[in-house]
C-alpha cells in the first residue's frame, strides 16, 4: 500500500521540480477535489487545477524537494514536504514546509488533494 504513495508522490513532486505541469496534471484525477488552501473552497473543476500549474513554469525554478510519508491507510496519506525554490519575478529565494493530504484512486491518480504550507 504504501508503495502505491511513495509512486505518486516522486512522479508529482520530480513533475514540479522539472516545471513539466502536464506531468503533474496526469498524477491527478480529471474529478479531483483539490485545496490548494485549506481554508478555501476547493477549485471548481480540473480547468482551475490547469490555471493553478500552468503558471508553475513561469514563476518558479530551481526547486529542491524532500518530503516523507507520515501515516497511511486504504483511504488517505498524509505527506510532510519541504522544498527551496526561486521566484523568478525578483529572484526570491523561498523555503516551504507542507503538508499534503491525498487519496488515490485504483489507478493511482490522485482524487483528493489539500496542502498546508508556510513559506519562510
Amino acid at each position: 500500500m504504501k508503495e502505491k504513495y511513495e509512486k505518486w508522490i516522486k512522479e508529482f513532486m520530480e513533475s514540479w521540480k522539472n516545471l513539466d505541469y502536464k506531468k503533474t496534471l496526469n498524477t491527478l484525477d480529471q474529478n479531483i477535489e483539490y485545496y490548494e488552501n485549506p481554508i478555501d473552497n476547493p477549485c471548481k473543476n480540473f480547468d482551475e487545477v490547469k490555471n493553478l500549474w500552468n503558471i508553475v513554469k513561469d514563476n518558479q525554478k530551481d526547486i529542491v524537494y524532500e518530503y516523507k510519508i507520515i501515516l497511511y491507510n486504504e483511504n488517505t496519506c498524509i505527506i510532510n514536504w519541504q522544498m527551496t525554490r526561486t521566484m523568478i519575478k525578483d529572484q526570491i529565494k523561498q523555503e516551504i514546509d507542507g503538508i499534503f493530504q491525498i487519496s488515490l484512486n485504483t489507478e493511482g491518480k490522485c482524487t483528493y488533494f489539500k496542502q498546508w504550507r508556510y513559506a519562510k
